[in-house]
């Protein structure tokens, strides 16, 4: 119950009065409860719309207090997510998502949080440079019998280098698949530990700019628009605090389209670019504004939607490995519901030209 004295605005809290806010009553403002949302990044420049909101004062607009806790990987955010120790998290698509969903953990896929569109090749085959240059590698055939490293088994990583298997007429079953973070196969590549690799951004361009490795396919040319990183929610925050849940999308899209009107022939070159930069060597562990100009970045769709195509052809292929435990099915893990609603609010994009 609130109960205005004197033009404070208290709230009764289990039984007692707690003061709130102060209410400006000769101009009309009132400052918000704040609501805590505590959200799991994988500390990646995919995490761009996260930190955009937070910067530009999104989500403190929007009555929001978040706080980030760094995680190596998406897959370690679903038992935190599941357990209500987290609200958000953001990463990879893997099987252990949806394994987690059929064994009663309900997280739910929300929104697009990056993705590869055609000219924003994200993601590449990379191949070490010996063996291009000693005309050892020439196709996607070449691929057959060799070390090839990806980030994680029953990830999309894994599903995107099957993916450049088939333009090569292989099966996955044809390399031998080695998991790695995506640090670690520059030094791989570099001491030959491995032949070739399906490698993120910032690693592609740093392998590339060493001399190790030449970026031999990007993934928008043999997998366009696969859906590479996914918002999720937990159970507890769709059901629980559902009015929170919505302000965060809203939040969030605005940020994604100020992301979009950075995006400009697959780089961080249009309109806002350097202030989008500005961010990610603020709140990202790589520094260097250069390395962020330098870089393919990964899109993400404007209007927060995910690709479902892309997430079954992703999950059917972590059927196919064994790698899906239980009933569970790709519907099962989507809500469009919180990007719906921002939409209603926020309309169509359109992009900023300057």
């Amino acid at each position: 119950m609130r109960i205005l004295k004197n033009g404070l605005l208290f709230v009764r809290v289990a039984g007692s009065v707690a003061l709130a806010a102060t209410l400006a009553l000769n101009n009309g403002v009132a400052l918000a409860e704040t609501a805590t949302v505590r959200v799991g990044i994988a500390n990646t420049s995919s995490d761009v719309g996260f930190f955009i909101a937070d910067k530009k004062g999104y989500f403190k607009q929007e009555g929001l207090n978040v706080v980030f806790t760094p995680f190596n990987s998406a897959a370690k955010m679903v038992a935190p997510l599941g357990a209500g120790q987290l609200d958000v998290g953001g990463g990879t698509v893997s099987a252990g998502l949806y394994n987690g969903i059929a064994r009663g953990i309900n997280v739910r896929i929300v929104a697009d949080k990056g993705s590869i569109p055609p000219g924003y090749g994200y993601s590449a085959v990379l191949v070490r440079k010996d063996l291009i240059d000693n005309g050892k590698f020439k196709s996607f055939a070449d691929l057959k019998g060799l070390k090839v490293a990806v980030g994680a088994e029953g990830t999309g990583t894994a599903s995107a280098l099957n993916e450049a298997l088939k333009k090569g007429g292989l099966k996955y079953s044809d390399v031998q698949v080695v998991t790695l973070g995506f640090p670690q196969h520059l030094m791989a590549l570099g001491n030959k530990a491995i032949e070739a690799s399906m490698t993120n951004e910032p690693t592609v361009t740093q392998a590339v700019n060493e001399g190790v490795a030449v970026r031999f396919a990007t993934n928008d040319t043999f997998y366009p628009n696969q859906q590479v990183a996914v918002v999720l929610y937990s159970d507890g925050f769709i059901k629980g605090n559902p009015i929170v849940a919505r302000k965060f999308m809203h939040a969030y899209v605005r940020a994604v389209r100020d992301y979009n009107d950075a995006l400009k022939d697959g780089k961080l070159a249009g309109a806002n670019a350097t202030e989008v930069i500005s961010i990610l060597a603020e709140y990202t562990q790589i520094k260097d504004p250069a390395v962020y100009r330098a870089i393919t970045p990964n899109g993400c769709n404007p209007d927060g939607h995910v690709n479902m195509a892309s997430l079954e052809k992703d999950f059917q292929f972590f059927k196919e490995q064994g790698l899906i435990e239980g009933n569970v099915s790709v519907g099962q893990a989507v809500d469009r519901s919180f990007v719906e609603a921002a939409l209603k609010d926020l309309g169509p994009y359109v992009r900023r030209s300057k």
